[in-house]
């Protein structure tokens, strides 16, 4: 399950990133360490609403069974005439994952996407070696498209990734 970012998901935010840093290192940029504090998650939030409230992107918290904040998943970029297009990303702490939150946590958002957003197309990168996270988006409707070099500087470098898209079948 999924909902709007709030304020308060800050400090399970930080815990989860902590305990997760490792984990999740091989798959995300570079970050301080004040990334991993509740006033760093509070400055991300702030910073994730101010797009909500411009329409260009939808910050939503991964909940975890006890209604908790255990990752996130974003659509960031949407852009909007010819293109109606946004980007999906998401991540689930080491504690929470191989339950099946991310998958359903992208069903969900491509379900909003498509409908409340009205958007024609979603887009997903990960990187070559990302087997899990491509069968999460393969399990969503996504279909691999092409491979993108060096196209985003994770772990300190610039990787390859594999692009995946789903198209809205309602759109017109």
């Amino acid at each position: 399950m999924t909902r709007l970012l709030e304020p308060g998901d800050a400090a399970a935010l930080a815990e989860h990133l902590t305990e997760s840093r490792a984990f999740l290192a091989p798959w995300d940029a570079l970050r301080d360490d004040r990334y991993f504090t509740p006033e760093g998650q509070r400055a991300q939030i702030e910073e994730a609403l101010k797009g909500y409230g411009a329409g260009t992107a939808a910050p939503f918290a991964i909940l975890g069974d006890d209604g908790s904040a255990v990752g996130r998943i974003n659509l960031n970029g949407i852009t909007r005439g010819a293109f109606q297009s946004a980007s999906i990303g998401y991540w689930v702490s080491k504690s929470h994952n191989g339950r099946g939150l991310a998958t359903r946590a992208v069903a969900e958002m491509k379900e909003y996407a498509f409908g409340a957003l009205d958007l024609h197309r979603l887009q997903a990168e990960t990187l070559l070696r990302n087997t899990p996270s491509q069968r999460v988006l393969k399990n969503n409707g996504f279909t691999p498209y092409g491979v993108a070099p060096q196209y985003l500087k994770i772990a300190g470098e610039w990787q390859d990734h594999v692009l995946f898209q789903a198209l809205n079948p309602e759109a017109v």
